[in-house]
């Protein structure tokens, strides 16, 4: 029987005990703090506990897993000049208090020099929590497609979940969840490039309907060599699907003698504009920083199409 459903999927608030949807306020957070431990200050409803940063720790279940330096040092400079604006999340372990949601902000707090940081205390069986904390990262985009992948897969080997009941539980469709474990299936170091933000998702499922490894490994390193885009390293696997191995090898030689390398960013940038267009789109950075944007389509329903996304009207 699946679990019961519960009022997760929902953001903070669903687990903070009499929450409402008021707007968050400021929580100034200081060397000293303004509010001793255990006072009634509140945040939406539940009592803001400020809790020492040493007794705080890690879930060890916590589905984000990258951290960048770069990042949290920005963030940690942004706590010192505003404070903190949201409270972490954590629930009691022992005589510490494991972190729900907010981890990013806990080490970032770390970084700023706090010794205090302002918490709210959930309530919740395991399930829950990392439930609760897959859910909160999803809702702020805040993971990478390997890390919700992976934080997928934990909750169907921990909890015995189907890849039904997970799409359930946090509010997605259970395609999402199907094609979010698939990933899984690439070897490690295109994995690691995913999560790195060197290939999107689109690229990866390109390269996932190759069958076997060494092809995937072929298509992935033309991707990178080429600067392919998704459409075009859909039809790279379309084509490679359809030959020998022994032709996918010379066409591989003979498009790197043709191609040029792009730029991985441009690339990147090109990936999204073609996602908002649904059209073919280049991308064509020059050396001096310039460059152009090449827009195709194919009719002229496709053009009107284009016009109105992009809100052009022509009296």
């Amino acid at each position: 029987m699946p679990p019961k459903k519960t009022a997760l999927g929902k953001g903070l608030g669903a687990l903070l005990p009499s929450a409402t949807n008021k707007n968050p306020k400021n929580v100034q957070v200081s060397l000293t703090p303004k509010v001793p431990l255990g006072t009634d200050e509140t945040y939406d409803g539940a009592r803001l506990m400020r809790l020492p940063v040493s007794k705080v720790i890690p879930n060890p279940d916590q589905p984000r897993k990258e951290f960048t330096e770069a990042a949290l040092s920005e963030l940690s400079q942004s706590l010192r000049r505003h404070g903190m604006i949201q409270p972490i999340a954590v629930t009691r372990r022992g005589d510490k208090w494991m972190i729900v949601a907010g981890e990013r902000r806990w080490r970032a707090a770390q970084l700023a020099g706090f010794e205090t940081i302002p918490s709210v205390e959930i309530a919740g069986n395991e399930l829950e929590v990392l439930e609760f904390a897959l859910v909160e990262n999803l809702q702020r985009e805040d993971l990478n497609p390997i890390d919700e992948a992976r934080a997928y897969q934990l909750l169907m080997k921990k909890f015995s979940l189907t890849q039904e009941d997970v799409a359930s539980r946090v509010g997605k469709g259970r395609a999402t969840v199907t094609n979010a474990l698939r990933l899984l299936k690439l070897a490690p170091e295109i994995q690691k490039e995913i999560s790195e933000g060197r290939l999107s998702s689109g690229h990866a499922r390109a390269i996932l309907s190759l069958p076997d490894r060494k092809r995937q490994q072929e298509l992935h390193d033309l991707i990178i060599k080429m600067g392919m885009n998704v459409r075009q390293a859909e039809q790279k696997a379309a084509l490679m699907q359809s030959e020998p191995e022994d032709a996918a090898s010379l066409a591989k030689s003979k498009t790197s003698a043709k191609q040029k390398p792009v730029d991985i960013n441009a690339r990147h940038l090109q990936d999204l504009i073609e996602e908002k267009m649904s059209c073919r789109v280049k991308v064509i950075p020059k050396d001096n920083r310039s460059g152009k944007i090449e827009i195709h389509y194919t009719t002229l329903d496709e053009l009107d199409r284009i016009m109105a996304v992009l809100k052009i009207k022509i009296d």
